[in-house]
C-alpha cells in the first residue's frame, strides 16, 4: 500500500483484529452445545420404557422386512406418495406391522395430500406421544403403545370440523384388517 503509513498501520490492525474476532466466533460456535442437541437426548431418553412386547433388536431384524425394521425401529421415513395405504378407503382396521396392535380405525382415515396415510385419530391409549427435536423441528412423534415402534408424527393441522389433528403415518408400519 502506498500512501499514508499511519493509514497503512490501521488497515493491518483492522485486518487482525477481524481475523481474531473472526476466530473467536467460530470457536464458540463451534464449541457450543445447542439446547436442540440436548432436548434430541432428552427426546431419546423419554421413549426408552419398557412396553408391553418385548423384543430384541435382532428379533426385529429377523421378523421385519429391511424397510419395516428402518421405518418402525430405526426411526426411518417412507418417501411420500409410496406407501400401500396412502390412498387407501377400504372399512376395517389398521395395526401396528410389528405386534398387531389396533392402532387407528378406517373412520377416521382422511386424505390429507401429503404422501402419507393421515387419520384425525388414534385408538384411544394406543399411541405413545414423544417430543421430537430431530432435523430442527419440533414435532410429535407417534409410537406403538404396546411394542415402542415408530409410526410417524402428529400434528395440528388436520380437519377442523373434528378433532384438528392429522397423525401422518408410515404406511409400511401398519398392517390392515378389513374385518367383517
Amino acid at each position: 500500500m502506498k500512501g499514508n503509513p499511519a493509514r497503512c498501520v490501521k488497515y493491518k490492525t483492522a485486518i487482525k483484529m477481524g481475523t481474531k474476532l473472526l476466530l473467536l466466533v467460530l470457536l464458540v460456535l463451534t464449541g457450543c452445545k445447542g439446547n436442540s442437541q440436548e432436548k434430541e437426548k432428552e427426546t431419546k431418553k423419554e421413549s426408552k420404557k419398557d412396553y408391553a412386547m418385548q423384543k430384541t433388536e435382532k428379533e426385529w431384524q429377523e421378523e421385519l422386512s429391511p424397510q419395516e425394521y428402518f421405518v418402525l425401529r430405526q426411526k426411518g421415513t417412507e418417501r411420500p406418495h409410496t406407501g400401500e395405504y396412502n390412498l387407501h378407503f377400504e372399512k376395517g382396521n389398521y395395526h401396528c406391522k410389528a405386534c398387531n396392535a389396533l392402532l387407528f380405525e378406517s373412520g377416521h382415515k382422511f386424505e390429507s395430500n401429503c404422501g402419507w396415510p393421515s387419520f384425525d385419530q388414534a385408538v384411544e391409549g394406543a399411541i405413545e406421544y414423544v417430543r421430537d427435536t430431530s432435523h430442527g423441528m419440533l414435532r410429535t412423534e407417534t409410537l406403538c403403545a404396546n411394542c415402542g415402534s415408530h409410526l410417524g408424527h402428529v400434528f395440528n393441522d388436520g380437519p377442523k370440523e373434528t378433532t384438528g389433528q392429522r397423525y401422518c403415518i408410515n404406511s409400511v408400519s401398519l398392517g390392515f384388517d378389513p374385518g367383517n
